[in-house]
C-alpha cells in the first residue's frame, strides 16, 4: 500500500502534465480513454457506487498489525486519506476513480467506488464531521468534486467545480472547521482557488495568483486566537503553498483581502516543492511549517508571534525526492514519505534537532 499512495510513486506534475491544458470543456487529452459522458450529464446524477462486502483481516499472531489494503484500482494510487475518526479510508487513482473503505480494528471493507473525474485524481481531503464528512478530490482534469455519503455505502455529488482551473489541480484541502466549510485548491495554472460554502447554500470561488510556474501543494494554517488591537480575537486565516518555483509562500486574509509572503531564509529549497503542511498549534505564539521537495530535503520553518521573520532548518536530506509531509494531531510527530517507498516518522528533540523514531517500509508483493 505505501509503495503506491500519494507521493509514493506519484507522477510529476511538470512536463506533459503541467503544460497540457484541457480544451472543449476539459475533455481528456490523448493518452486517456475518451469518456462518452459530458460533465453536464454526470453532475445531474448521483455518483456511481459499487458495493462490496468482503472483509480483509490483517491479524498476525493474534496481535494488532498494520492494515495493508488491496485497493483494486486499475492504475497508480496517488493519495490515501483517513477521515476524522479514522474509520473511513478514501483512495484516488489514475484510473479516475475514488474508492471508499470502512476500517474496523484489523480489517477493511470496500464500500463504494466514486466516478466523475475524467483525469487522474491527485489528492483527497475529508472535511470535519460537522459538515457530514464531505470528501473533496483534485484532478488533472482541472476540476474539484465534493461528495458526501447520504446513507451507508451511497454517495452523492454535492458540488462539481468543473473548469475550476485551466490546468491540472494538484492539491486540495479543507480548512479548519471553525472557519466553516471552505476548501483551498492549487493548480498548475499558477492559481489557488478558495471554495466557500455560504450560509445561503451557494458556493463562491475566489482566486489567488500564486506563481506562474504552478502550485503543487496547499495547506491551511490552524485556527487560533490572539491579541489584536488590545483584544483577543480569532487570528487571520492562513494558507501555505508550495510551487514549481522552488518557493514556499504564506497567504494571510486581512481586512483588505489575501496578502502573500514568500518565506526567505538561509536554508531554502533548490527544486520543486512537492508538499507543505502547517503544524497544529502546540506552543502558543509559534507557527511551524514543514515542506518537502524534489531536492530530497524536508525543511522546518518557524515563526515567533512577536517576530515577522521566519527561520528555517533542514530536518533531513533523503536519498530520493520527498513527496509528502503530514503532522500528527498533537503536532509533535512528522510523517515523511519519500521516493524510496518508505514512510519515516520524526520527532523534535529538546535541543531543537530532529530524530527519526520509526519507519514503515514498502510491502509491495506481500499477501
Amino acid at each position: 500500500m505505501y509503495g503506491q499512495q500519494g507521493g509514493y510513486g506519484q507522477p510529476q506534475y511538470g512536463g506533459g502534465y503541467q503544460q497540457q491544458q484541457y480544451q472543449q470543456g476539459y475533455a481528456p487529452q490523448q493518452g486517456y480513454d475518451a469518456q462518452q459522458q459530458q460533465y453536464g450529464q454526470q453532475f445531474q446524477q448521483p455518483a456511481q457506487t459499487q458495493m462490496q462486502t468482503q472483509q480483509q483481516p490483517a491479524v498476525v499472531d493474534d496481535k494488532m498489525a498494520p492494515i495493508y489494503v488491496d485497493t483494486q484500482h486499475d492504475d497508480m494510487v496517488h493519495d490515501a486519506q483517513l477521515d476524522f475518526y479514522g474509520t473511513k479510508l478514501a483512495t484516488g487513482s489514475s484510473d479516475r476513480t475514488i474508492k471508499i473503505y470502512d476500517i474496523t480494528a484489523n480489517s477493511y471493507t470496500p464500500t463504494a467506488t466514486l466516478t466523475g473525474h475524467t483525469g487522474p485524481i491527485y489528492q483527497l481531503s475529508w472535511s470535519h464531521p460537522k459538515f457530514s464528512s464531505s470528501l473533496a478530490s483534485a484532478s488533472f482534469d482541472g476540476s474539484v468534486l465534493i461528495h458526501r455519503e447520504s446513507r451507508p455505502g451511497e454517495w452523492i455529488l454535492v458540488k462539481g467545480f468543473v473548469g475550476l482551473h485551466e490546468s491540472s489541480v494538484n492539491s486540495v484541502e479543507f480548512a479548519p472547521m471553525e472557519y466553516g466549510l471552505i476548501a483551498g485548491a492549487g493548480s498548475s495554472d499558477g492559481r489557488v482557488s478558495i471554495l466557500t460554502h455560504e450560509d445561503s447554500g451557494e458556493w463562491t470561488v475566489e482566486y489567488l495568483k500564486d506563481t506562474a510556474l504552478g502550485v503543487n501543494a496547499v495547506g491551511w494554517g490552524p485556527y487560533g486566537m490572539g491579541e489584536i488591537d488590545g483584544e483577543v480575537k480569532p487570528l487571520p486565516m492562513r494558507i501555505v503553498t508550495g510551487g514549481s518555483d522552488n518557493g514556499v509562500k504564506v497567504w494571510s486574509k486581512g481586512d483588505q483581502g489575501w496578502e502573500s509572503k514568500v518565506l526567505e531564509a538561509e536554508v531554502s529549497h533548490k527544486d520543486w516543492v512537492r508538499d507543505v503542511a502547517f503544524a497544529p498549534n502546540v506552543i502558543p505564539g509559534r507557527s511551524v511549517i514543514a515542506s518537502c521537495s524534489e531536492d530530497k530535503t524536508v525543511i522546518i520553518w518557524k515563526q515567533e508571534e512577536e517576530n515577522d521573520k521566519w527561520t528555517s532548518m533542514v530536518l533531513h536530506t533523503f536519498e530520493d525526492p520527498v513527496w509528502r509531509v503530514s503532522w500528527s494531531v498533537t503536532g509533535n510527530i512528522l510523517a515523511v514519505s519519500s521516493g524510496d517507498s518508505n514512510v519515516t516518522l520524526w520527532k523534535e528533540t529538546l535541543d531543537g534537532s530532529w530524530s527519526q523514531v520509526s519507519q514503515v517500509e514498502d510491502v509491495a508483493g506481500s499477501d
